[in-house]
């Protein structure tokens, strides 16, 4: 039997033309390993897990677009959970991690991220505010369900508020290393350290998806990194089989927690040195 690969809704024409090439990664690397997979896409599975228990395994690594449809997710979550779908990562984790604010479960934890302030429907006045509380000439505004820097927002002082988030996000100063040093990703494969990719804008912007330009290159990740994404992971005790922990530094060189993937991450398997041998062999280790 297959192992099932969640996709987006084949009527979703964001991620057209790349998610197919993602999911080609994933199903070579599995290929190698002797794990047949084949895709179906989360939105046919949404009020009933029944179909998806058949499945020996089922991988939700590319049902991207769900933080446009967010409260069909979160039913989706809870009837794959109902239904008894073997799925790694599990339903229960992917329900919560679709929402931003388990970085403040995080940090009152002790696990470093930017100085946040969460709204509940940002407001001109929540960013004038903001700009005086960080003492910053730059901001983000971003929705705390979202996806690929979906309207996420860098803001001047000065510069009013269009295209805001209609519902809850966050709001953060702007970290210039973005456009520096750019966001290191560390993979994680059944909580064992894999490989890592630095990722870095184009000049002129600060969103580092590929989408908009942003370039992938692999990197030995720093120790004080590595021991960050660890302590994230330390602090998350559902079962994982893979993680993607984003950070980039603040202006005094220390690491920030930017994001811990848990649901749909690319999880960069073009510049893993193994091609994802790992990433493979954790999946037929849960297969055996």
């Amino acid at each position: 039997m297959s192992v099932v690969i969640l996709t987006p809704d084949p009527g979703d024409p964001s991620y057209a033309g790349q998610w197919p090439d993602v999911l080609a990664r994933h199903q070579a690397a599995l290929a190698k390993e002797g794990v047949a997979s084949r895709s179906e896409a989360w939105t046919d599975h949404v009020e009933s897990g029944a179909r998806l228990a058949a499945a020996p395994l089922v991988l939700p690594l590319v049902a991207w677009g769900y933080h446009r449809d967010h409260p069909r997710w979160t039913a989706a979550c809870a009837a794959w959970a109902r239904d008894g779908v073997r799925m790694v990562n599990p339903p229960g984790v992917l329900s919560w991690n679709s929402d931003k604010s388990y970085l403040d479960r995080l940090a009152g934890r002790g696990v470093p991220i930017p100085p946040t302030i969460w709204a509940d429907a940002p407001t001109q006045a929540d960013v004038g505010a903001a700009f005086d509380r960080f003492g910053t000439d730059e901001l983000v505004v971003k929705p705390r369900v979202s996806g690929g820097a979906w309207k996420t927002l860098r803001l001047s002082r000065g510069q009013t508020l269009t295209g805001a988030p209609e519902g809850p996000a966050l709001i953060q100063p702007y970290l210039p290393s973005i456009e520096t040093e750019g966001e290191t990703s560390l993979l994680f494969f059944d909580r064992r350290f894999s490989h890592a990719v630095r990722k870095t804008p184009v000049p002129g912007e600060f969103r580092i998806q590929v989408q908009f330009g942003g370039r992938y290159e692999s990197v030995t990740p720093a120790p004080e990194a590595l021991a960050l994404a660890e302590t994230v992971l330390r602090n998350i005790d559902e079962d994982l089989l893979y993680a993607r922990i984003d950070m980039t530094r603040d202006a005094d060189g220390g690491w920030l927690l930017m994001e811990a993937e848990l649901i749909e991450p690319d999880l960069y398997l073009a510049q893993a040195p193994d091609a994802g041998a790992a990433f493979a062999r954790a999946i037929k280790g849960r297969l055996d």
